[in-house]
């Protein structure tokens, strides 16, 4: 266990990439409560975008809420900055050294390096929320939410809330079919050792964190979820998992909306 580790060295932990959970972050500063955990932004098209040191007891709901740079800005539908505190979805973009493009790659280079109003971004595709202090809240990558009557859910989030819950080692979110919904928030979890845990169990535990809408409907169990070797998700493989079987637990109220 942990408290056996000799962690005198050991100063900073910092999570960028596949970001640390909640719970795990609260649970490493239970643990080691005099280190310094951090939350970083960026991508390979940006570069740093963004970091915040953790707080202990800071909201679960949500993704990392970062301090960002000076040339980190979050985009409106109309291409103006979102204005801090006034709820507004964007985009986030980043400008000042900005790649020329992608190599041999002319689509994807003109759907993430924009010109906006005479100033040339690039653009990943994350959206994100300006808090009335100038800080920002991830929600998450547009290219993977769900729509699910007519509502907008960032599979982050909802991953999240998952992972929170004991018997849950690692979770993807997707969406998959639903005759009523258009689409109905999936689950694809790996479980702790030697637990099985239940859609129910999972439904009372992450409602505390997050909207009704976002809560899986339906439930399948994997051995282990498919990450990159930085821990990035695999979705394509999440969503493959939903399309091979059937569930291993359904809502009552969608056992039989799928189409």
């Amino acid at each position: 266990s942990i408290e056996d580790r000799d962690l005198s060295s050991l100063f900073l932990l910092a999570s960028t990439a596949a970001l640390f959970s909640p719970s795990l972050k609260e649970r490493f500063l239970e643990l080691l409560p005099n280190r310094v955990i951090t939350d970083s932004i960026g991508s390979s098209e940006t570069g740093f975008g963004g970091t915040s040191i953790v707080a202990k007891g800071a909201s679960q709901a949500g993704g990392p809420r970062v301090t960002i740079d000076k040339n980190t800005v979050v985009l409106d539908d109309e291409g103006n900055e979102v204005k801090p505190g006034s709820g507004v979805r964007g985009i986030i973009a980043k400008r000042g050294h900005v790649p020329v493009g992608y190599y041999k790659d002319e689509k994807k280079t003109a759907e993430t390096f924009r010109t906006i109003n005479g100033v040339r971004y690039a653009i990943p595709g994350d959206y994100a929320t300006v808090e009335e202090d100038g800080t920002v809240t991830m929600l998450g990558r547009g290219s993977v939410s769900i729509n699910t009557g007519g509502e907008k859910v960032y599979p982050e989030e909802v991953e999240a809330a998952l992972k929170g819950h004991p018997d849950v080692f690692d979770a993807l979110v997707v969406g998959v079919p639903d005759a009523r919904f258009g689409n109905h928030v999936a689950a694809v979890v790996a479980p702790r050792k030697g637990t099985r845990p239940t859609l129910a169990d999972l439904d009372a535990f992450v409602r505390k964190e997050i909207a009704g809408y976002k809560v899986p409907r339906s439930l399948w169990l994997v051995d282990e979820v498919k990450r990159s070797p930085a821990g990035k998700p695999d979705y394509k493989w999440a969503k493959e998992q939903t399309e091979q079987r059937p569930a291993d637990d359904v809502h009552a109220k969608h056992a039989g909306a799928t189409s």
